[in-house]
């Protein structure tokens, strides 16, 4: 299996980010990409919860999803946006969700994924972010599987928390998503050892498209990343928008869990009281 990363550089007006995505996602599929990736709030990339409550739409009314949807359907290719800022359906909820969502090749949603993992941070500079403020956290991991393979799904800070990884692996995870939203500092500092600590850990492809470049108040850190069960980094984007290709073989999952059978070797133990 061909996978095709779309590296994005998105704005604050789904509208106009649309287009650059769906150009993007055929040339991966003209590449010869048959499962394609997209980053983290592909749609929209702001700090302003006012402006975002202005534009955002729910899942069922959302034009962006809609267009992904009847694209992938023409092209006949999985797509994994790896996520939508969208208004929660759930009643009373007043915070957003953030979403990734799998669409196979009839155009269905057969899987959603909901960030568990909120980022809430204060960086060095000054910068800081209150994910929690605008987003509401997920409650349930998730694991689709497919005729391409068994995809675990998980966005951005969510790498961070291994325990998440290692559950999606013993569920049966093969790939584990990982699009992002990075920013610079912590992306220099931690991006690729990461992702490549969550694919040794698990013995599974980890496949991480990112935000790059300047938005509205912020900046991300791009290099999506594709990497092999025995952690190495096998395809990497630089820090301008593109698609990036990895050919995928999942007989490595099974080869890499043969070789280091730690999923296995779980023991209880007793925490230091």
């Amino acid at each position: 299996m061909r996978a095709g990363l779309v590296q994005l550089n998105s704005g604050d007006d789904p509208a106009a980010n649309l287009p650059e995505i769906l150009g993007y996602i055929s040339a991966a599929a003209a590449g010869g990409a048959t499962f394609i990736a997209t980053p983290e709030v592909s749609n929209i990339v702001s700090s302003s919860r006012s402006h975002q409550r202005a534009l955002l739409k729910t899942e069922a009314q959302d034009e962006t999803l809609a267009a992904l949807c009847a694209q992938t359907a023409a092209l006949g290719i999985w797509l994994l946006v790896g996520s939508l800022a969208l208004l929660s359906d759930t009643p009373g909820e007043a915070r957003f969700a953030n979403r990734s969502l799998l669409i196979n090749p009839e155009g269905r949603v057969v899987a959603r994924y909901d960030k568990i993992h909120m980022f809430d941070v204060d960086l060095d500079g000054g910068e800081t972010y209150r994910e929690s403020a605008g987003f509401a956290p997920g409650r349930r991991a998730v694991l689709a599987k497919t005729e391409i393979g068994q995809i675990g799904m998980t966005v951005c800070y969510d790498m961070r928390f291994a325990s998440l990884y290692r559950a999606l692996a013993k569920a049966g995870a093969e790939i584990i998503t990982a699009p992002a939203a990075f920013t610079v500092p912590t992306g220099r500092a931690h991006w690729h050892v990461l992702l490549r600590a969550r694919a040794i850990e698990t013995g599974a492809f980890i496949i991480a498209p990112a935000q790059c470049g300047q938005h509205v108040g912020r900046k991300t850190y791009g290099h999506s990343l594709v990497v092999n069960p025995w952690g190495e980094v096998i395809a990497e984007a630089g820090e301008t928008p593109g698609v990036t290709f990895a050919d995928i073989d999942l007989n490595q999952v099974k080869a890499a869990r043969a070789r280091i059978p730690s999923l296995a070797h779980d023991r209880a133990f007793e925490l230091p009281g």
